[in-house]
């Protein structure tokens, strides 16, 4: 094997079918649950003995839908609206060199299948459903936490939230336990700075779930939701 060449050890299971929605970091929304599964031989329960003794871990994984041929020193992150430019390694843009992703993400519980084969349940993944996992590492507070660390331009974003409303009527088509969740995504508002438009009908895929928004005097309001195997999805 090439000593450069990146093994799949895992793929996960998040409720993200589509990019357009996707939290722009880790943590951001802490209720979203995913599962890692893994591939090969690494479906053992001794490639992860001791993790449990860990709250969090770091994933690194592949932007799989999110691939360039050319390669870009400066990329146009949409939160400053598209139009301004910074150095790739100044951002979190998935449009990089090595298409590799760094999570944080918590470990809610380790469970087992039938055939023995571990499961890790995790808490606050901003992943694409499907997506491979090339390492894990747990995640250590007392040298991964820097208190006096700066944000850059990013700190601008970092408490910014967008009101969400889901009339009655909507919010019962939803499983209890998914509309906490849901609407701490939407509050995110997944729009992109650049294509903001008050009024137009967005749609977004969550689980089983169509969410279709708007956004109107920043106030993002849900006007329809549609389970995926119905047949009023267009």
């Amino acid at each position: 094997m090439n000593d450069n060449q990146l093994i799949t050890i895992a793929t996960i299971k998040t409720p993200f079918k589509q990019k357009f929605g996707i939290p722009r970091q880790s943590g951001l929304v802490s209720t979203i649950k995913a599962e890692i599964r893994f591939t090969g031989e690494f479906r053992s329960p001794e490639a992860i003995r001791g993790i449990e003794e860990f709250s969090h871990l770091w994933l690194l994984w592949g932007f799989s839908k999110a691939k360039r041929n050319n390669i870009s020193l400066t990329v146009a992150p949409p939160r400053l609206g598209g139009n301004e430019r910074k150095g790739v390694f100044a951002t979190r843009s998935p449009f990089r060199p090595n298409s590799i992703g760094l999570s944080s993400v918590k470990l809610e519980k380790v469970k087992y299948l039938e055939n023995g084969e571990p499961v890790l349940i995790v808490l606050g993944a901003d992943i694409l459903d499907g997506s491979p996992i090339y390492d894990i590492k747990p995640y250590l507070p007392y040298t991964d936490i820097h208190a006096d660390a700066v944000g850059g331009f990013a700190d601008e974003f970092k408490d910014k939230t967008i009101k969400v409303v889901i009339p009655e009527k909507l919010k019962l088509k939803l499983p209890v336990k998914l509309q906490k969740t849901i609407i701490d995504v939407l509050a995110q508002d997944p729009r992109a700075a650049y294509n903001k438009n008050d009024g137009y009908i967005y749609g977004m895929s969550f689980e089983s779930y169509d969410i279709r928004f708007k956004v109107v005097q920043n106030i993002l309001y849900v006007t329809d939701i549609v389970h995926a195997n119905s047949e009023n999805i267009k």
